[in-house]
């Protein structure tokens, strides 16, 4: 999931990371996951993070369907196969 928080902390005076983590009840390690895509935080602190720059969520947070910023196919481990009863 794409994000625009660092956008938005720069466009708010240049607020820090972890300024916006006490403003959300997160830390600035949080807060610098969630920028970099590697954490997508839960419905309650997204709203909270919209809620504070003035935006609605999905002007914040940006998903697209179809898109696994997770492990890509390549990286996942082969399906077991099912074994039929003999």
């Amino acid at each position: 999931m794409r994000n625009d928080v660092r956008l938005l902390r720069f466009l708010a005076q240049d607020m820090t990371q972890a300024e916006l983590g006490k403003r959300v009840g997160l830390t600035r390690q949080t807060i610098a996951a969630i920028e970099q895509g590697r954490y997508s935080p839960s419905l309650d602190i997204a709203f909270r993070i919209a809620h504070l720059f003035g935006k609605r969520v999905d002007e914040v947070f940006h998903w697209q369907p179809g898109v696994d910023e997770g492990a890509t196919a390549a990286s996942r481990p082969p399906a077991s196969p099912l074994r039929t009863p003999p």
